[in-house]
């Protein structure tokens, strides 16, 4: 019998049809149940007898290649892969699989939560109200916004068909950019110093790179309109946040809605808890049950794939 590391947290609870998937197909699954991602202390444990892994944000490195002899193949519960080395993976014959777009509708979804939660001040709303303060607020209305998408991805396609029914202009800047996509949805592309001039709203898209580290930076800021709002649902390593705190704390942005961080989890004393700007959600962007159910489905399959002789699984990095 064959194990496989389910690594993310409550992989029976929302997993289910995926384990059995699995275990009606000869494998054993160990489960994570400390309730957050593992450390390498605790997947030292697991490695030694595993045959193949279902990643969350846990790192895959040399380091834990170095105990897993048995190891064949990783696939990750999503599509950033940042936490693997696919080098090293490639060296010791591991196959890496992810899933691109599958969770792209949860997570334009929670962008576009985000948004709306920034310009009408719900989460600051609502806290006041549960203490009895009957607060009145005037806020901004989305309709008609310039919404700049930096990145042009699965999601960020998705969030522009939702922006349409809010009448807004959508720009995008990609690197790559996907004009067939953009005239189909009536996106602008641009010039990424044009999208973020014209924009009133920014949704952060792009990978997590060498190249895309601080993309958001003291000096892209420096080109946007004063009183911009920004939402990160990408990586928090794609916006500097000391930069991002100095332009709340001066009004440069008017808002700032994040699902993710540059050190994950944070603590109580995090720097833009201070704002009263700032909006995050502990990056949970994707966990929709119908996302988990899809991605449980496609990770269970590259695994079986790869298990079963196929060396070329749906969506595979190495």
């Amino acid at each position: 019998m064959k194990k496989v590391l389910a690594a993310l947290p409550n992989y029976s609870k929302y997993c289910s049809a995926a384990k059995k998937f699995l275990q009606e197909n000869g494998c054993e699954v160990i489960e994570n149940e400390t309730g957050g991602p593992l450390s390498f202390d605790q997947m030292k444990e697991y490695a030694g007898d595993i045959d193949a892994a279902v990643a969350g944000v846990e790192i895959w490195d040399g380091k834990i290649f170095n105990l897993a002899p048995k190891l064949k193949v990783i696939s990750r519960f999503g599509v950033g892969v940042d936490n693997f080395d696919l080098a090293e993976a490639k060296k010791r014959g591991i196959v890496c699989t992810n899933c691109p777009g599958l969770n792209s509708v949860s997570v334009a979804e929670h962008a576009l939560m985000l948004i709306l939660n920034l310009l009408r001040e719900c989460p600051q709303l609502n806290e006041d109200t549960h203490r009895g303060h009957w607060r009145r607020l005037m806020v901004t209305e989305l309709r008609g916004k310039t919404v700049g998408l930096l990145g042009f991805g699965a999601v960020a396609k998705n969030l522009a068909a939702r922006l349409k029914g809010f009448e807004c202009t959508v720009l995008g800047y990609d690197k790559f950019p996907d004009e067939a996509a953009a005239e189909k949805l009536g996106v602008e592309m641009c010039s990424l110093e044009e999208t973020l001039e014209k924009s009133d709203i920014l949704s952060i898209h792009v990978p997590a790179l060498p190249e895309t580290y601080h993309f958001i930076s003291k000096e892209t800021l420096a080109l946007c309109k004063n009183g911009v709002y920004i939402v990160n649902t990408s990586r928090g390593t794609n916006a500097d946040e000391k930069a991002v705190y100095e332009a709340l704390r001066s009004g440069k942005i008017a808002g700032y809605g994040s699902d993710v961080f540059e050190f994950e989890p944070v603590t109580a004393d995090y720097e833009l808890f201070r704002c009263p700007n700032y909006i995050c959600t502990p990056h949970t962007a994707a966990e929709s049950y119908e996302n988990y159910y899809n991605t449980g489905m496609k990770t269970a399959q590259a695994i079986l794939d790869v298990l079963n002789g196929n060396q070329d699984p749906w969506h595979k990095l190495v």
